[in-house]
């Protein structure tokens, strides 16, 4: 596992060696923007959970929960709530 790790660190120093500068701030901008994203979707999960969690039902707050959230938007959301309630 610390291979793995370390050949992915190294891998991504010699990729950022290799951009350019224009190039590295655009992948940084769309790397902060989807951060910010995931901090939200966290905070989002977490108040529905206490919300829902008056009326019986517990919504999960998870990496998998709150990714689904980050790349879908309101339509990951709602599909989140609709399985906590289902399931």
């Amino acid at each position: 596992m610390k291979v793995a790790i370390g050949i992915l660190g190294v891998g991504v120093v010699l990729l950022l060696l290799l951009m350019n500068k224009r190039q590295v701030k655009k992948v940084f901008a769309f790397l902060s923007l989807y951060w910010f994203r995931l901090a939200f979707s966290f905070l989002i999960l977490f108040i529905a959970n206490v919300g829902a969690g008056f009326f019986g039902v517990y919504i999960p707050v998870n990496v998998v929960s709150g990714l689904l959230i980050t790349v879908l938007g309101i339509p990951g959301f709602l599909s989140v709530v609709a399985l906590a309630i289902i399931l």
